[in-house]
């Protein structure tokens, strides 16, 4: 997915896995793709291990504020 000019990168921590230890590694920063109906059904789409963005529960996250250097240093990393 193709970040617009104006969208915000957005980073979260995972806090829990308990379902999903394949696909989310505890502590870790995951990229947010905003996603307005899954936010509804308290679900938020990350781009997980695979590379790929999925649905995962919303409680499994902390939102995290970092600094834009370091949002863009993570999105070079990835």
């Amino acid at each position: 997915m193709t970040q617009g000019p104006t969208t915000e990168l957005q980073f979260a921590v995972c806090i829990q896995n308990t379902e999903y230890p394949a696909s989310l590694a505890l502590r870790k920063i995951y990229q947010i793709v905003p996603d307005a109906d899954a936010a509804r059904q308290r679900l938020t789409r990350v781009i997980d291990e695979s590379g790929e963005d999925y649905l995962y529960p919303s409680d499994y996250f902390l939102a995290v504020d970092l600094p834009q250097a370091v949002k863009e240093a993570l999105l070079h990393a990835a």
